[in-house]
């Protein structure tokens, strides 16, 4: 059984329903176990309130960063901050240099995804941002091919790039991720899966 983990951390629920898609996705491939999980709010509640934050979210925080060794595959997900991945991914991420220092998670796959408020707002950059940390870790980088005909889509505004998922939330997080966006997703997650199977199922 492949063991595959989907960790996130979601503002306003954009990254939250991409990542949600992605463990669908995942659990297409049979023999997959997939886990969702969120990385700990760092935010004061006054703060989340005075933003609208979506506070309402299922999936259960993980505390522990050792616990990302127990998986053959970790999916990362995070909204663009002035093209980086937030400060709290990057918070729990700065925790693993037991991981790192004991070679943890070498030779496991790695893949990402992101949402921006604008078309150009730094997804890649964001991507890219997180791919970094996963290659220190000597993780296997897995994208999205462009056998996801998606990808190519130019009949719209669309997200989705070939580092990972992204969506687009628009100025004021209005926007929603669109149908487009969330078969790019869930192409990820299964792709993720298949690949994981080959290297560790």
């Amino acid at each position: 059984m492949a063991k595959v983990l989907v960790l996130y951390y979601s503002t306003w629920g954009h990254v939250e329903t991409l990542a949600q898609t992605i463990a669908d996705g995942a659990r297409d491939v049979e023999g997959t176990q997939v886990d969702i999980y969120r990385v700990p709010e760092l935010v004061p509640e006054s703060v989340q309130q005075q933003a609208g934050y979506k506070t309402d979210q299922t999936a259960p925080v993980l505390e522990d960063p050792n616990a990302l060794g127990d998986y053959d595959a970790i999916i990362l997900g995070s909204p663009t901050r002035f093209g980086n991945m937030t400060g709290q991914l990057r918070n729990f991420l700065d925790q693993t240099g037991g991981l790192w220092a004991g070679g943890k998670l070498i030779g496991k796959v790695g893949s990402v995804f992101t949402s921006t408020g604008s078309q150009h707002g730094g997804q890649e950059t964001t991507l890219i941002s997180m791919q970094t940390t996963l290659l220190h870790h000597g993780m296997v980088i897995v994208g999205v091919p462009y056998s996801v005909q998606e990808l190519s889509n130019l009949s719209e505004i669309t997200g989705g790039t070939p580092y990972g998922a992204t969506t687009i939330a628009g100025a004021d997080g209005s926007r929603q991720p669109s149908e487009n966006e969330l078969a790019i997703a869930r192409a990820q997650g299964r792709h993720v899966s298949e690949i994981t199977k080959k290297l560790h199922g």
